[in-house]
């Protein structure tokens, strides 16, 4: 597994561990840290920067799942679908420069890891409902 894929799974998880745990974000990082060995720095820093994008953004990129997500509301959804997409939707505010059909398949591939099978199609067309307005938006 490369090292920035691995950086999106472990966002994910903590993610995942925030929202099933109801902790705040430096709560999640003391304690998934804890219990997590054997990440090099550079996946660590991957990690750590979009689990930062996700959780000071939150509010932002959960408007923007919920326009995309038709006839579907954030806390209907499972857990780790959102926190998949959200971490997802991080990368493609923070780092715009990784072209979204990247970030799309790499979160697709977490997901194929952690999620119900059904889930994909689904993930699939929200995330690129979302990149195709945030690259609208850019172009205007």
């Amino acid at each position: 597994m490369g090292t920035r894929r691995k950086s999106r799974e472990l966002t994910m998880q903590m993610l995942y561990q925030g929202d099933l745990g109801k902790q705040t974000p430096d709560e999640v990082r003391k304690l998934f840290w804890a219990s997590t060995t054997d990440v090099d720095a550079e996946t660590r820093g991957f990690a750590e920067d979009l689990y930062r994008v996700a959780t000071t953004r939150k509010s932002e990129i959960d408007e923007l799942i919920e326009a995309h997500a038709q006839n579907w509301r954030l806390e209907r959804m499972p857990v780790v679908d959102r926190s998949v997409i959200r971490g997802a939707v991080a990368e493609m505010l923070g780092f715009p420069n990784t072209p979204a059909a990247i970030v799309i398949n790499e979160s697709l591939e977490v997901a194929r890891r952690y999620a119900a099978p059904e889930s994909i199609h689904f993930l699939n067309g929200v995330l690129d409902a979302i990149a195709r307005d945030l690259m609208k938006k850019r172009l205007a």
